[in-house]
């Protein structure tokens, strides 16, 4: 979701005949942002009640990032002969990521202290230094909050997917530069990827169990095979298969896979799916990491250039900030509030999410991620600072609500029902 659409190590040459290819400058992949625009169009119907398959949009999410960040290492691996910087990594995966978030959690703890119910901010007080440690995931499995049954009552619980991105981010990188180093031990970064996919998956299938699939669905362990396969796509081996495959077979392979994974989507009805957690999510991150890697390899067939159309690749490019705003905004704009629902309520609530996405892109993750003059040294260190102090303040000083509130309206409507 994070990670700019650039073209992993020594891109393979995209084919030469059809017609023009979609703009690849700088390495820069249009149809991937395209792929984003898609995932977070689909998050977004799932989560205003219109789309059950949506929620794979955040898988879509995950292999994006494991291909990308792992073309981007070994990319680096290759020029510096076998060394990767990791603290500029990192660096730049917190310039990208960081800002809107910290920004995203004070702004939805006030938000939901001004115009929110008590326990909607009661549970926010508790989740948002979690969210703020990229933690949330283990958080909430911890404390039992079924994802499928009390995400209406968390401001933050959609971040538990960043929380699984940023811990990626912190070992697969490690995994990398150590294996990097040399070039008998670069050959095993695809043999640790696909085994640590088949592990993942083998994990996923042992814990899925019991009512609640809140366990597997957002445990790292568990999920990790999504961010590992596109990883693996990736790596020198795949790329140099991909390389032998003709541009007109990739172009019907895309067009396979593409119209594949719609049809899995719209059938898929979260949990219900008795195959999802057995095999049918890893399937699907199989077939959208290939996907991936073909759309790499020859990004100007007609599914290319369908994804790559300007309105996907707009989408795509504010994805982050409309994901992170997007699910506080839901709970906040309900029926009661508006007094709409349906498709009407779901127009207004996509529209608002667009704009605090938007703001959020150009006033806070381009300034930081492409370092604007306020962003940069003792200015953009004491920017960080004070966005940190607001955020730890916000934690502290917004007023915990009333327990006792809640208790009295069901009292209350426990005897009014009696009565009746």
């Amino acid at each position: 979701m994070p990670t700019s659409a650039t073209a992993p190590p020594s891109s393979l040459p995209a084919r030469r005949h059809g017609s023009p290819r979609p703009r690849a400058s700088g390495r820069h992949i249009t149809p991937l942002d395209g792929l984003r625009g898609l995932a977070v169009m689909g998050v977004l119907f799932f989560h205003a009640g219109h789309f059950g398959g949506g929620f794979l949009g955040v898988d879509l999410f995950f292999v994006l990032s494991g291909f990308l960040i792992t073309g981007l290492l070994l990319k680096e691996a290759t020029a510096r002969k076998g060394a990767v910087d990791l603290a500029a990594f990192w660096e730049r995966r917190a310039r990208r990521l960081l800002p809107a978030l910290t920004v995203l959690i004070a702004a939805a703890l006030l938000l939901v202290w001004a115009a929110g119910p008590p326990y909607l901010l009661g549970f926010a007080l508790e989740d948002g230094p979690w969210a703020a440690l990229q933690a949330t995931n283990w958080h909430f499995i911890s404390e039992q909050v079924g994802y499928w049954n009390d995400a209406d009552t968390r401001v933050f619980s959609h971040l538990w997917s960043i929380g699984i991105e940023w811990q990626f981010y912190v070992v697969w990188p490690v995994v990398v530069a150590v294996l990097a180093r040399g070039r008998a031990t670069r050959r095993l970064v695809p043999v640790v990827a696909a085994v640590g996919a088949v592990v993942s998956l083998a994990a996923m299938i042992a814990l899925a169990h019991g009512p609640d699939a809140t366990r597997v669905y957002e445990g790292t362990d568990t999920r990790a095979f999504s961010l590992l396969l596109g990883a693996l796509m990736a790596t020198d081996p795949v790329r140099r298969l991909l390389c032998r495959t003709p541009g007109r077979l990739a172009d019907r392979l895309c067009a396979v896979l593409i119209c594949g994974l719609g049809a899995y989507w719209f059938l898929t009805d979260g949990p219900n799916s008795p195959f999802l957690f057995r095999g049918g999510l890893f399937l699907h991150s199989l077939a959208a990491a290939l996907l991936i890697a073909l759309l790499a390899h020859a990004p100007a067939g007609p599914v290319g250039r369908l994804l790559g159309c300007r309105p996907l690749r707009s989408l795509g490019a504010v994805s982050y900030s409309l994901y992170l705003w997007h699910w506080p905004l839901y709970l906040l704009l309900t029926e009661e509030v508006l007094g709409f629902g349906g498709w009407a309520r779901t127009s207004v609530l996509i529209a608002v999410s667009l704009a605090a996405g938007c703001l959020s892109k150009v006033l806070v993750e381009d300034p930081v991620r492409f370092k604007a003059r306020w962003a940069r040294g003792r200015t953009g260190t004491a920017c960080l600072a004070a966005a940190l102090a607001v955020v730890a303040g916000t934690c502290l000083l917004v007023p915990a609500p009333n327990p006792g509130a809640d208790a009295v309206d069901l009292t209350q409507l426990t005897a009014g029902s009696s009565v009746g």
